[in-house]
């Protein structure tokens, strides 16, 4: 007896038997199969032969996923001495920002300053970061400044938002796109493309599998090593890791180059687009932007709101500059209270930018923007504002990057990929051990009621467009599945 036959007896209900009642004579008529027994064999081709062909793809993204997560806690390790400095004795009070910086300029004379990162913590060094025209792009040189004695503790790359430094940026390289440029980039999203297919496929698969107890769903079986305990691990283990999977399928595919375009596109529309904070300065006297109405800004959403909720400096003369102090002073009293921030300095036409950076639980993500010229408040932005979708967005982003829960995402994420890595590894041991035994015969699909064929192949095609890179080899899965499948019966007519 076939699994096919152990489904469709268990999705075909049966009747007791009347003794009295005439023998029915068999009917030569071959009874198609409904529900899930009609399905499965179609769940089953699709998930075997993604696993064979696309597990590959899945395997180095789980590798290098592994890799990156434990890179986090890795370069605080690894950069030491940049990052920490000894804490002096008694009251230890932080340097002015001002003194940092001009440590960092009289270090690098020739770097020009973007931004400042300030210590989180005590012992903390201060991150000054420096425009570098020969780096790759997204790239800056981070000077790290000893913020009670302004000793400079060395100099590295920095690399986007998150000051991925140079372990952690060579390792997201070698997730996103094997170092490969954009051409490799089209691995990472095949792999994201078809892992909640997979997940989602091997799932289906286990929990319409007949078992005796219900404990054998969720914990795998002992016994004899065999193919049956290994399918058991296999599907034990990725019932617990399926949300998961398709978490990290879904989220980074928000940033792909081909389906992170339809998704941005959609989001947009449904008017989840991340709010931007305007920072420009309008020209004029100085004393229109110290007023606190809002002058000043280039319009957006939170345009001038709160302006006239805190007392702003005094006006200065026109071209002159707070400093980054002042700057940072006048945030917090925007409302900006997280220790973690990193501060924009001003580049022609635009003020400081003063933002959150604490991307823990809960996300501190608020922004407030401040005219150079007399500390005044241009624009603010709170995360609490932020479209629903554009929250979610962010918040899976960072949870992808192992940066939303801190410690205990990047070993969640270590476990993922762990989770991940086994399963492919059982599921070729699996294909081995089954040798010279076959996949699910083809013609799968002809089994399935119109009923459901036919919003089955709408859906599919409305996610293949939607997902090109799933689609695109899902056409040419289908297209090399006929031409074995002409093959094979061209094969048997001559023998026969």
């Amino acid at each position: 007896m076939t699994l096919d036959d152990l489904a469709r007896r268990r999705t075909e209900p049966t009747e007791p038997t009347d003794p009295a009642a005439p023998e029915t004579p068999p009917s030569n008529t071959p009874t198609r199969p409904r529900g899930w027994a009609a399905l499965r064999p179609l769940v089953l081709r699709m998930h075997f032969f993604a696993g064979v062909l696309v597990a590959p793809f899945l395997l180095l993204a789980a590798v290098s996923g592994l890799l990156y997560a434990l890179s986090v806690p890795a370069e605080k390790v690894l950069y030491a001495h940049e990052l920490e400095v000894p804490v002096p004795a008694g009251e230890a009070t932080a340097l002015p920002l001002e003194r940092q910086v001009a440590a960092a300029r009289a270090a690098r004379p020739d770097g020009a300053v973007t931004a400042v990162w300030p210590g989180v913590e005590p012992g903390a060094t201060t991150r000054v970061l420096m425009a570098d025209p020969e780096a790759p792009e997204g790239t800056s040189t981070a000077v790290f400044v000893d913020p009670y004695t302004a000793a400079i503790r060395g100099e590295l790359p920095s690399y986007g938002s998150s000051g991925a430094l140079p372990l952690r940026t060579w390792i997201s390289g070698l997730h996103v796109d094997l170092h490969l440029g954009e051409l490799g980039r089209n691995y990472s999203e095949l792999a994201a493309s078809w892992l909640w297919v997979v997940a989602l496929g091997g799932v289906l698969l286990w929990v319409g599998r007949r078992r005796r107890n219900r404990r054998a769903l969720f914990l795998p079986e002992g016994g004899a090593k065999s193919r049956r305990r290994t399918l058991s691990w296999h599907g034990t283990v990725g019932l617990w890791a399926a949300v998961g999977l398709v978490a990290l399928s879904a989220t980074g595919l928000t940033w792909s180059r081909y389906a992170g375009e339809n998704i941005g596109g959609v989001q947009d529309r449904l008017g989840g687009a991340t709010p931007k904070l305007s920072a420009t300065v309008t020209p004029g006297p100085a004393a229109d932007t110290a007023a606190g109405t809002g002058a000043g800004t280039t319009g957006g959403e939170h345009a001038g709101h709160g302006a006239g909720h805190h007392e702003s400096p005094a006006p200065a003369a026109p071209g002159t500059d707070i400093g980054i102090d002042k700057a940072v002073a006048a945030a917090r009293a925007a409302g900006i209270d997280s220790p973690s921030i990193a501060v924009v300095l001003p580049a022609d036409g635009s003020g400081y930018v003063v933002k959150e950076t604490d991307k823990q639980f809960p996300a501190e993500l608020d922004s407030v923007a401040v005219n150079p010229a007399d500390g005044a408040v241009l624009d603010e932005l709170r995360f609490a504002d932020y479209p629903l979708l554009a929250k979610l967005t962010r918040i899976g982003i960072d949870a992808h990057m192992g940066l939303y829960l801190g410690l205990f995402n990047q070993l969640a994420l270590a476990a993922l990929a762990l989770a991940l890595i086994l399963l492919i590894v059982w599921g070729y041991r699996m294909w081995w051990l089954r040798r010279p035994g076959r996949p699910v015969a083809r013609g799968a699909w002809r089994k399935v009621p119109p009923t459901v064929l036919l919003p089955l192949l709408a859906a599919t095609a409305l996610v293949g467009w939607f997902v090109p890179l799933l689609g695109l080899s899902l056409v040419a899965f289908l297209a090399v599945d006929l031409a074995l499948g002409g093959i094979s019966r061209a094969r048997s007519r001559q023998t026969g």
